[in-house]
């Protein structure tokens, strides 16, 4: 798509996500095909508002759009990640720096000593640490729709990751190259600190603590790790609601050492919808009703989660008037029960100059009796 999304919606680059928000719903009342039913300009019309709304109506998107239009929304491209993965390797320093050890965080006690008088292990470099440490937890945005968080779906996703190195299997050191004794430490991958009464030792710098010298795999550089991508199966459960979190247990960074691989957490968008608003567990949505209708009342059938369904219009319904229909709102994943769906009725009134027209609503007007703003006051 080449047009601004903000002209697309008829906004501001400086518009608040509230007003991006109601630019939205207005378009998308005007141009949604159940309103324009057989009319692809208004079909297609509405595919753009949609794909606009996509990215300007998530923060996170709207901020990529902004320095990398469009570029910036494609699969293949995910500047986060990218930072991320330079997070990851600041990470990846600090684990072979100080891994998780039976001393919290440290080998021995001789290693809290040293941090704190200043001669601490130093273990940083190439060839990493033998402690394992667990992967990173990822957190990742998903946009869906309402209709589909409602009904639950499965689906694959592309995730841009960083993966053990093919070339060393995730050792950091290069398979091809010799590895020898440690000349520095003699092989004992510790080195003495202080003499006297307290005797300290810590890790070799040369060796970081293994007792043996490699040389840095040339594919990773010695972090064991290389950036890639991988195609996960996804299945959102019904009912998930703004903000809620899917665990894909396993699927976020890699561990260091032989550690776990951490977890990928999908956090839910959910996209407006013109007709139908979540809040909590109740669904509410705007029914439009004819006069006749509301004044003598009868059945209307609208469209529910699970399909068709009809409501019945009490007799004398007044425009703004709201129905329960009981268990027919969204499913709660955790107390297992569905709220409810309520149907606010919209008396809508013909527009038309037709006399007949005319002369039958003074008919209508006969029947009121009384003033019907004879209570309004200030």
């Amino acid at each position: 798509m080449s047009e601004d999304f903000y002209h697309i919606l008829g906004v501001s680059k400086n518009a608040s996500q509230g007003d991006i928000k109601k630019a939205y719903r207005k378009l998308a009342r005007k141009h949604h095909p159940d309103i324009n039913p057989g009319n692809r300009e208004a079909e297609q019309k509405f595919k753009e508002i949609s794909q606009a709304y996509d990215a300007l109506g998530n923060k996170a998107k709207r901020k990529l759009y902004d320095e990398f239009g469009e570029e910036g929304l494609q699969s293949s491209f995910d500047a986060e990640k990218a930072r991320e993965y330079k997070q990851w390797g600041a990470y990846q320093q600090q684990a072979r720096a100080g891994a998780a050890g039976g001393y919290g965080g440290y080998e021995s006690y001789e290693d809290i000593f040293g941090d704190i008088f200043g001669f601490g292990s130093g273990t940083g470099g190439s060839f990493g640490r033998t402690a394992s440490a667990r992967g990173r937890d990822i957190e990742h945005e998903m946009s869906i729709d309402l209709i589909s968080a409602l009904k639950g779906f499965e689906t694959e996703i592309s995730m841009q990751k960083m993966k053990p190195c093919t070339v060393c299997q995730g050792s950091g050191t290069d398979p091809g190259a010799e590895i020898s004794t440690c000349r520095a430490c003699g092989g004992s991958g510790r080195i003495d600190v202080a003499q006297g009464p307290m005797h300290f030792t810590k890790p070799c710098p040369q060796c970081h603590g293994h007792g043996r010298i490699g040389k840095p795999c040339p594919q990773c550089g010695g972090s064991g790790r290389t950036a890639g991508s991988e195609r996960l199966k996804v299945v959102i459960p019904r009912g998930v609601k703004e903000g809620s979190k899917v665990r894909l247990a396993g699927k976020g960074e890699p561990g260091a050492g032989g550690g776990s691989s951490g977890d990928l957490y999908l956090i839910i968008r959910l996209k407006p919808h013109p007709f139908l608003e979540r809040r909590g567990d109740n669904l509410y949505m705007e029914v439009p009703v004819t006069v006749g209708e509301a004044v003598a009342g009868g059945s209307v059938t609208i469209p529910a989660i699970d399909g068709q369904v009809k409501v019945k219009v009490p007799r004398g319904s007044q425009s703004g008037q709201t129905l329960k229909l009981k268990g027919k709102g969204a499913f709660n994943p955790k107390s297992k029960r569905a709220g409810d769906l309520m149907v606010k009725l919209i008396v809508k009134v013909p527009k038309s100059e037709d006399p007949q027209l005319i002369r039958e609503a003074e008919k209508i007007d006969a029947f009121y009796g009384a003033d019907i703003r004879k209570d309004l006051r200030l």
